[in-house]
């Protein structure tokens, strides 16, 4: 029997119209709506693309937006003379700049000059540390999507054997820690791991994340898998996740398609992080 396909595209549209009504709740309540601010520096193509969708998602669910645009010779000293402005600005609750950045400006650096408070990107060594040690903080928009993702099928994850595959400081080790706290029993693979398919073929819940198209075959999978495909590698003009999608439909329960899956969610849950930092923000005032 075929896998269901988890469709994050109809997903994250479900959750934004949630959202939006949750902005309108928190407008009545306060008197303004949550704001983020994306900051791009340079002019790649592909960032111009995330830096227009995240302006028009949070114009759809009604909270307030500003895009900055800085030259590609923007140096350091400029851009975080326009990060300390955003983080003193009490109309913008989350900040991000978006990456790739031009190479003489330091992505670490970028990530720990924004307010954690306003961290919505959730990189900063605070927020990560907040989530290794199980406190309340600002969490990756990607693994966070991820974990919605899998609730929506009803699958429980307490007590399942789930797998992450790659162990980057974006996905692989925050989603790693939200199915920890799931209650899964986590394993995570890598570069390095001998016999993958011994290991990932044992997982009730199998995340792939390693950026190498179809290299996760059916051996890897398990019968009736969750298979979360993060993988976006472009391949004769086509985007091709981690997961050889065909075989996997043979074998998984639930698997996410490649695009349509984890892509969309990403952007809403950078809405939902801005919510939640206003929130609170609200309380440490």
């Amino acid at each position: 029997m075929a896998a269901t396909i988890i469709n994050g595209k109809e997903i994250a549209e479900q959750m934004q119209a949630e959202l939006a009504e949750k902005v309108k709740v928190f407008h009545q309540k306060y008197g303004y709506v949550p704001g983020l601010a994306v900051i791009l520096v340079g002019e790649d193509p592909a960032s111009q693309v995330y830096v227009r969708n995240k302006h028009r998602a949070c114009t759809k669910v009604g909270m307030y937006s500003e895009v900055l645009r800085l030259s590609a010779e923007t140096t350091e000293e400029e851009l975080f003379t326009h990060i300390d402005r955003y983080n003193a600005d009490p109309r913008i609750h989350g900040l991000l700049v978006q990456f790739p950045v031009p190479g003489h400006l330091s992505q670490q650096r970028i990530i720990e000059r924004i307010a954690p408070e306003k961290d919505v990107d959730g990189l900063s060594l605070e927020n990560a540390g907040k989530l290794f040690a199980g406190g309340k903080g600002l969490v990756s928009c990607t693994p966070k999507g991820i974990i919605e993702l899998i609730k929506r099928t009803g699958v429980a994850m307490a007590g399942k054997q789930a797998v992450v595959v790659g162990r980057s400081n974006l996905v692989g080790k925050p989603v790693a820690m939200l199915l920890l706290k799931e209650n899964a029993t986590v394993t995570v693979c890598h570069s390095k791991t001998e016999n993958l398919a011994d290991i990932t073929s044992q997982a009730d819940i199998l995340v792939a994340a390693v950026g190498k198209p179809g290299c996760i075959r059916a051996e890897h999978i398990k019968p009736g898998a969750v298979v979360i495909d993060v993988g976006t590698s472009r391949v004769e003009g086509k985007l091709r996740g981690d997961v050889a999608f065909d075989e996997a439909m043979e074998k998984a329960a639930y698997i996410t398609p490649v695009p349509g899956g984890v892509g969309p969610m990403t952007i809403t849950m950078l809405l939902y992080n801005t919510l939640e930092a206003a929130e609170m923000q609200r309380q440490t005032e």
